[in-house]
């Protein structure tokens, strides 16, 4: 008798999300009914024109914000009815935020600014330090560690969030328009570095961004349009 290994839930599952925001007059209908389901491992790109929805999926597929309807599971089990330390909890140790905007402090060290998830978590200074040091050495950022972050370059600070990112060795990173604010040729280093982390590390990348070439590298493309998933297209 052969014996079929369980099915692995996925990363993610939403069911039937709506967000609304204000109103009368000033409502507007963010998501307005979306489905989906994203893998464990899986490079994922959600697409679509400003104000589409797009961003507004990535918030509360990462937490950061609750649909006025709907449900959204994690690995199977709905976050429905977790309490806040219990969301912060499940942010801090398994999910990783590259932002277009770096959102780093800017005079405290790079070192400082790697390791605030950990301080955030508790984490021992010392075990901070040894962890910070080498995430910022895996982007090959270890002699900036001293630095402040307002002597780096936009390439360099990009580098200092995946790092960020990367400190309490996440399974699901998301990316919110990671480079936007790069010129092209760094901005493909940054992504040869979330891509090859998705592909070493087997990573979670959930990605927003309207850049058409960028999002072919995902294995799917989620098109969002007025707050509908309109096109899947997987590679």
């Amino acid at each position: 008798m052969i014996t079929q290994a369980p099915a692995v839930p996925p990363a993610f599952e939403t069911r039937e999300l709506t967000k609304t925001y204000g109103r009368g007059s000033t409502r507007f209908d963010a998501l307005r009914g979306v489905s989906l389901s994203i893998d464990e491992g899986a490079s994922v790109a959600i697409t679509g024109k400003s104000g589409s929805g797009k961003s507004t999926l990535m918030h509360i597929l990462a937490l950061l914000d609750t649909p006025s309807s709907g449900e959204v599971l994690m690995k199977g089990s709905s976050v429905a009815n977790l309490g806040p330390t219990a969301i912060n909890k499940v942010r801090n140790a398994t999910f990783g935020f590259v932002f277009q905007q770096f959102f780093l402090i800017p005079n405290a060290s790079v070192l400082d600014n790697v390791t605030l998830p950990l301080k955030i978590a508790g984490v021992p200074a010392r075990e901070r330090r040894r962890r910070g040091v080498e995430a910022l050495d895996a982007l090959e950022m270890a002699d900036k560690a001293r630095n402040r972050a307002t002597d780096l370059s936009g390439g360099q600070k990009q580098r200092v969030v995946i790092a960020r990112a990367l400190v309490n060795d996440p399974s699901i990173i998301f990316a919110d328009e990671p480079t936007g604010n790069l010129d092209s040729a760094t901005g493909a280093i940054v992504e040869d570095i979330l891509f090859e982390l998705n592909a070493s590390r087997g990573i979670t990348l959930v990605i927003v961004t309207h850049e058409p070439e960028l999002a072919a590298r995902c294995d799917r493309r989620i098109q969002i349009h007025d707050g509908l998933l309109v096109e899947e297209v997987a590679a």
